[in-house]
């Protein structure tokens, strides 16, 4: 075997971990846009996964999911939190989550639904998140919301949650 053949045999051996990014996108009354998936419970940011195999960047992928769900495609700003997610259901998550921005009137009454995979949209307001948003979404949204009307640097979660210092 070849040490080519090695680094392959290898690489195909580690775990897998997912990846996906989503954008926080506000009005200018701080309300958070969440859009209704028809293909599970819940409400959810527009957002997806990283097509990692087409060499997309988490980046790329919470624009281009924007653009493909609700019909934004703005330039996101910084990066707000960064989750590692586990849970028994699927393989780890490390979750992107961008600033999306504070989107006009216009804006927002130009936003067009993406047919195959959502029902609707609406504005939140922040108190509200995980009413809307379960699990570690709802605590990572939080997290990212606190994050901007703080001025913080990006915040590193797990499980939607700071953790300890170690």
């Amino acid at each position: 075997m070849t040490t080519t053949d090695d680094y392959a045999t290898y690489i195909a051996s580690l775990p897998r971990v997912l990846a996906g990014a989503a954008a926080l996108y506000r009005d200018a009354e701080g309300r958070v846009l969440l859009v209704e998936p028809n293909y599970r419970e819940g409400w959810a940011l527009p957002g997806g996964t990283v097509e990692s195999d087409l060499g997309e960047s988490p980046r790329t992928a919470a624009r281009r999911e924007s653009a493909e769900e609700i019909g934004i495609d703005v330039p996101l700003g910084r990066l707000l939190a960064v989750d590692w997610s586990q849970d028994a259901a699927r393989p780890p998550l490390v979750a992107y989550l961008y600033d999306g921005g504070v989107l006009d009137a216009g804006q927002l009454a130009a936003v067009t639904l993406q047919e195959e995979e959502l029902v609707s949209w609406l504005l939140v307001e922040p108190a509200e998140l995980t009413t809307y948003l379960h699990g570690t979404l709802g605590l990572r949204t939080q997290e990212a919301y606190h994050v901007l009307q703080s001025g913080e640097g990006t915040v590193e979660l797990e499980n939607g949650r700071r953790p300890a210092a170690s």
